[in-house]
């Protein structure tokens, strides 16, 4: 069973950056693609980002294509997003999941692990 732990949320003023972590235990990270997703108040969780196993394909939600960047450490099991001119409507809880594929994948029903989940708040 793998456990997924995110860290580096916090509040920062619009055109700020944030770097998230997700500590991964538990499994063998390496066979895992990995996503990035958020949830806003009120709304549905979405798809941010993702990585591939290797962390050499990457994809990113339009809305934040350009701004924020996805990567892998294999051998520290973990998984970053680096978050940068950040926006107000950024503001939502952004949680890490692993799928057991090699390529992300932009569903969320398609991911079988999360993470509990970490607060970004970004004011204006």
């Amino acid at each position: 069973q793998v456990q997924l732990v995110e860290s580096g949320g916090g509040l920062v003023q619009a055109g700020g950056s944030l770097r998230l972590s997700c500590a991964a235990s538990g499994g063998t990270f390496s066979r895992y693609a990995m996503g990035w997703f958020r949830q806003a108040p009120g709304k549905e969780r979405e798809f941010v980002a993702g990585v591939s196993w290797n962390g050499v394909s990457t994809t990113y939600a339009d809305s934040v294509k350009g701004r924020f960047t996805i990567s892998r450490d294999n051998a520290k099991n973990t998984v970053y997003l680096q978050m940068n001119r950040l926006k107000p409507e950024d503001t939502a809880v952004y949680y890490c999941a692993g799928v057991r594929r090699s390529i992300p994948e932009a569903s969320l029903k398609a991911y079988d692990y999360w993470g509990q989940g970490t607060q970004v708040t970004v004011s204006s």
